[in-house]
């Protein structure tokens, strides 16, 4: 099984997302986004998946921070959504968890936005 969990370590939502998979004996990689920044092709994919309501967090102080244009062009425009996204890994919501499980997935590939228990136990128990 090969997991990356996405997000910032201090992120309350981002512990419980660890404990949860530790519990569960998942291994994983962990990718800081304050340390590593992301790329525009991971954020495309997850936003190609899963959608830009989903992956976008307007609940933040970040996107609440942004003036109105910036705001406007995100909900506007897709692209330029994801650029704000890449500029500010804050508003991306956490977790992001992707990669294949081998269990009861039987391969397939995962991608979970948010920590949702009763998901993680589907994915991974």
């Amino acid at each position: 099984m090969t997991i990356t969990i996405y997000g910032i370590k201090s992120c309350s939502t981002m512990k419980k997302a660890f404990t949860k998979l530790d519990a569960l004996n998942v291994s994983y990689e962990f990718h800081d986004y304050k340390k590593q920044g992301i790329d525009k092709e991971s954020i495309q994919r997850w936003v190609n998946e899963l959608g830009i309501d989903k992956v976008l967090n307007k609940r933040g102080t970040t996107w609440r921070k942004l003036d109105d244009d910036e705001k406007q062009a995100a909900d506007a425009n897709v692209d330029a959504a994801i650029d704000l996204l890449v500029e500010n890994t804050s508003m991306i919501k956490r977790p992001m968890v992707e990669g294949q499980s081998d269990d009861k997935t039987q391969g397939q590939p995962v991608l979970l936005c948010g920590f949702n228990e009763a998901e993680f136990d589907t994915n991974f128990s």
